[in-house]
């Protein structure tokens, strides 16, 4: 039977849903500049602790990277408005086509779970808000290895999780580095290019397919 694993920030939910907020604090200018930042450290923050050993939930990693990127920014939000920006994060808003494909990959049998470094509670939390909740068989959180994509670990530990087999399971998403961690644990990958400008990293290894929507794995995926 094929698995689907789906990336949750940045693929189903859109992590630039911050940008309208931001904007109000900062300007329209500066409010792109600082989401983009923000996501980039928050990943960074990710990939350093996974290396080091020193777990911390990616709640913690997300508000470092939000201190940071204002410090570097020289942005000045005040307390109170970083608390609003970390609340936002925890209801960001699903892309436009995730509903309907899920509802059709659900309707063809096809079994999808979310995996995601974020915590259980945070991506049900997610999900629930942006109305997807419903689509998934489960929940797999790189939590409970106490490390984060892309380490293998966590890629064994969904199949586990699932009752997965490598080459049953599916990765979808837009995070180049997760693609790449997927593929060396021996699954299929399914890279989600949104934007004309976005770039894979030019490691060698490539994704089984890529699509430009999730309304386009219905077709794709076997």
């Amino acid at each position: 039977m094929t698995t689907l694993a789906f990336d949750v920030y940045g693929t189903l939910i859109d992590t630039q849903g911050v940008v309208s907020l931001l904007s109000s604090y900062l300007g329209d200018d500066k409010a792109q500049e600082f989401s983009s930042r923000w996501r980039d450290k928050q990943l960074e923050y990710s990939f350093r602790r996974g290396l080091m050993q020193q777990y911390e939930d990616f709640a913690v990693c997300t508000k470092d990277a939000l201190l940071f990127t204002n410090n570097e920014l020289g942005a000045g939000l005040t307390a109170p408005q970083q608390e609003e920006l970390l609340e936002k994060y925890r209801s960001l808003p699903a892309f436009d086509d995730a509903k309907t494909a899920l509802s059709k990959l659900n309707s063809a049998g096809i079994e999808c779970f979310a995996f995601s470094n974020g915590s259980a509670d945070a991506v049900t939390e997610l999900l629930e808000g942006a109305e997807l909740s419903r689509y998934f068989k489960d929940i797999v959180s790189c939590k409970d290895t106490k490390s984060f994509k892309p380490n293998p670990q966590v890629y064994q530990h969904f199949l586990d999780k699932s009752g997965s087999k490598e080459q049953n399971t599916w990765l979808i998403s837009s995070n180049s580095f997760d693609i790449i961690g997927a593929s060396a644990a021996g699954w299929k990958t399914a890279w989600v290019k949104r934007s004309r400008e976005a770039q894979f990293d030019p490691w060698g290894i490539n994704p089984t397919i890529t699509v430009s929507s999730l309304s386009q794995l219905i077709e794709n995926i076997k």
